[in-house]
């Protein structure tokens, strides 16, 4: 299943991209990026899935710290945009948005019964939820740019995509480091 959460992830991350950066929707990018990062991550959750709990939470540490990264990065893109007043076209970001939506409805689906796991697992679905929520808030956004005719909607979306990334982040380094801590505490208590 993570195989192909990775290449839905690969492939959108490119479709979203393009369209982001030629639409000028920094939804649009903030949406690819998160992409990017979920390929990445799943990736990562593909070659630690069947080692022991410290390397799985090492894994989801760094991960986590990745999605921080990528929150900062949308909100420092979210304010150059703001600052540049950026209008967005409406039309694109609907469809890619629709688009969007689809692929990560699928992939939300095949990796809900993971939900519940391990630090490393459940940053993976973690990573599938935000996703879905935010191709709702792109498509919302794209209503709101073409209902108002201002890009207020789009750095609006893009600015709790970045806030929704963020929390994501702490949430999976809080639980990676518990986890980290336990097997710290259980060599411990062999040795």
């Amino acid at each position: 299943m993570l195989w192909i959460a990775l290449a839905i992830n690969a492939v959108m991350f490119l479709v979203e991209l393009a369209a982001g950066l030629a639409a000028g929707s920094v939804a649009l990018q903030a949406d690819a990026l998160d992409f990017l990062g979920d390929a990445g991550n799943y990736g990562v959750s593909l070659f630690v899935v069947g080692m022991a709990l410290r390397f799985r939470a090492r894994a989801a540490l760094a991960k986590g710290a990745t999605m921080g990264l990528f929150g900062l990065w949308i909100m420092g893109a979210t304010l150059w945009h703001a600052i540049q007043g950026t209008l967005p076209n409406t039309a694109t970001m609907g469809a890619v948005g629709a688009a969007a939506l689809l692929a990560n409805a699928s992939v939300l689906k095949l990796l809900w019964p993971y939900r519940g796991g391990d630090s490393n697992m459940r940053s993976v679905w973690l990573c599938s939820r935000n996703d879905v929520l935010g191709n709702l808030a792109v498509l919302l956004a794209a209503l709101g740019v073409f209902g108002t005719g201002t890009g207020w909607p789009d750095l609006a979306v893009a600015a709790v995509m970045g806030l929704l990334a963020l929390r994501g982040a702490w949430v999976v380094v809080h639980q990676a480091l518990t986890e980290m801590r336990q097997e710290h505490r259980l060599a411990i208590a062999v040795e």
